[in-house]
């Protein structure tokens, strides 16, 4: 196989592992919506998740407020809903009416749910250290919800300038965790 030399400011897209999710957060009587694929595990007990927000985001002003947030997951048949989410501004219009989507109380945190998509994490911000310099939160989850009637959810995964592939065969492989 010959290899050819990448654009570094293509890279991303070779490394986003997980699906785009819709973060919603909540604080003074505001929501917003806000699509994302900058995330990724960052430990398992209790589960953390490093998510990185732009600082001109209306999410990351109601992040940092609030110190929580919801991460959804959508599928496939949200597509139109993740793209205009992703190209709008929750400054100027409420997401959840414009798109279609359906605010649903969390148990434990202020942000709703979004009933339409695949799961659902409610969290808190666990650590803000490096919120300033780099837009890095980490957060924790609390609680976790699924549709479990879907098998193989088909979820987005972005990959750069407009461009996303579908997950959603399962492979089974040896593995030393249990």
């Amino acid at each position: 196989m010959a290899k050819k030399s990448y654009p570094l400011s293509k890279v991303y897209g070779l490394l986003e592992p997980g699906p785009v999710v819709l973060i919603t957060t909540a604080s003074k009587g505001r929501t917003d919506i806000m699509t994302q694929s900058w995330h990724m595990m960052m430990e398992f007990e209790p589960p953390l998740v490093a998510a990185l927000i732009s600082g001109r985001n209306h999410s990351f002003d109601l992040l940092r407020a609030s110190r929580e947030c919801v991460i959804n997951i959508p599928t496939l048949e949200l597509a139109d809903a993740v793209v205009g989410c992703g190209n709008s501004s929750g400054r100027s219009i409420d997401k959840f009416e414009t798109f279609g989507l359906t605010p649903v109380p969390a148990s434990l945190i202020t942000a709703p749910l979004i009933k339409e998509c695949y799961a659902s994490i409610e969290c808190r911000v666990a650590d803000t250290r490096m919120v300033n310099k780099y837009n890095l939160f980490v957060l924790e989850a609390v609680k976790a919800w699924v549709d479990t009637s879907q098998k193989n959810p088909r979820t987005l995964h972005h990959r750069g300038n407009g461009a996303f592939m579908i997950a959603g065969e399962t492979v089974k492989l040896p593995s030393k965790m249990k």
